[in-house]
């Protein structure tokens, strides 16, 4: 299933530290040959200062202890380089490790550079070599401090284009710690900048937001919230046209956390649409799943796009996380995957026939099938019933009432109103706490 491996498109979205996740799930996974997984890990890292993993990576591609001498040389630039870094930030380090010193600080940054300037002789030359030591210290794989740092450069610095700088960085540091609570603040912070913003053009604008939804993945797939999260941000207008610009792959994302997130049904008509718009520029199982399903009502093509769907999810290295009980693993996604899938089609299926055989391509016995169905009809609200007899699904003429029709469509309504107003304020009250 390399075919519809996502990993180098991605990887062109992302800094280099957040593709290495990626690429240990693929080498996991086998689904690459060995050598080219560590061939590409040891390109990653030539523009790192994490030396030491490269120098072990290199022994593994080789299979040999000795380290060319270019490595040899680059780690001890490395380490010379941080030791020079340490004795330069020494005094505002020393400061920000200060409680009592830092409770001083007000949030007027312009009284906090004189008040550092006049008592303590820290510049902004000072606080420059902050940022280049948060910078450095994220190079070497030392994502906590690097976190730290940035947070603290953040409170000080007045340059805007700095600020931001420090702010993607510690997301970045944050989701490679896994800290899923802070990384989404984070997230949401870098959004607001990124909408509120006046960037040199809409270009530039265009590719943050792109940035943003890829490095998001790694968020919204993990976090408890995440499958709201996901949907309420690429259905942004904003956001769904910078995926359909120039992210259309970031749909097999939109369209598992629809599938799976039972409460945002009313999602998947726009989906649909969306999905039918870009079927030229990108698709895959999940997406012509989809399609096959509710565009084609083709059964039999949406049972095998289904079949293809369980082995992307297992090779995606957002999707197919596994999760170890005991001595079984399991991949939650994949199973919610599936029984929601399963549901549509049967769901899909019963609107459109009158009588359906219970054994209908559920791959079930008799008995599990039956049960299975009940609980259907009854979560689902579907007007039937069973014939044990006959072994059938009687589905009984059911009009729509004209008011279900009407509340059905203002759920939509509401939900594009609040997101609509949520983009009108949010920029608003950004340009204000920035005024301040």
């Amino acid at each position: 299933m390399a075919e519809h491996d996502l990993t180098a498109r991605m990887a062109g979205q992302m800094d280099c530290h957040l593709v290495f996740p990626l690429l240990e799930f693929l080498q996991e996974r086998e689904l690459y040959a060995n050598k080219e997984i560590l061939e590409a890990k040891l390109r990653l890292l030539s523009g790192t200062n994490m030396v030491d993993y490269a120098m072990d990576i290199h022994k593994s591609l080789h299979d040999t202890d000795d380290v060319p001498d270019d490595m040899v040389r680059r780690r001890t630039d490395v380490v010379s380089r941080l030791r020079a870094l340490d004795e330069a930030t020494a005094p505002i380090v020393s400061f920000l490790q200060n409680q009592q010193l830092v409770q001083e600080l007000r949030p007027d940054k312009q009284y906090n550079l004189h008040m550092l300037q006049d008592r303590f002789q820290i510049g902004p030359e000072q606080i420059e070599t902050l940022y280049q030591y948060a910078k450095f210290q994220f190079d070497c794989g030392n994502y906590s401090d690097a976190a730290v740092y940035l947070y603290q450069y953040r409170a000080l610095c007045t340059n805007s284009e700095r600020s931001l700088s420090a702010l993607w960085g510690k997301l970045a540091a944050e989701i490679l710690m896994q800290n899923w609570d802070v990384a989404l603040d984070e997230l949401n912070r870098l959004k607001e900048i990124i909408d509120s913003k006046n960037f040199s053009s809409p270009l530039n604008q265009l590719q943050n937001r792109i940035w943003l939804m890829h490095w998001s993945i790694f968020i919204f797939f993990n976090h408890e919230n995440g499958r709201n999260g996901i949907i309420d941000l690429f259905f942004q207008d904003r956001y769904l046209n910078a995926i359909q610009t120039n992210a259309p792959h970031l749909l097999r994302y939109l369209a598992t956390a629809v599938v799976v997130n039972k409460r945002r049904r009313n999602m998947l008509k726009e989906l649909i649409k969306v999905i039918q718009q870009e079927q030229h520029s990108y698709k895959d199982p999940i997406t012509e799943f989809l399609e096959c399903l509710y565009v084609n009502y083709d059964f039999d093509g949406a049972q095998q796009k289904l079949i293809e769907c369980e082995q992307v999810i297992l090779n995606d290295p957002f999707l197919g996380k596994r999760i170890e009980e005991g001595n079984f693993v399991t991949v939650p996604l994949r199973d919610e995957f599936l029984e929601n899938a399963r549901l549509f089609i049967f769901e899909t299926y019963c609107r459109i026939h009158q009588c359906i055989d219970i054994g209908w391509k559920l791959n079930m016995s008799y008995d599990e099938a039956e049960l299975w169905i009940m609980n259907l009809v009854r979560n689902s609200k579907l007007d039937a019933k069973i014939d044990s007899v006959s072994g059938t699904l009687i589905m009984t003429t059911n009009h729509v009432n004209i008011h279900e029709q009407v509340i059905e469509s203002l759920k939509n309504l509401n939900m594009r109103t609040f997101l609509l107003a949520k983009n009108i304020v949010e920029p608003a009250q950004a340009a204000q706490q920035a005024a301040r």
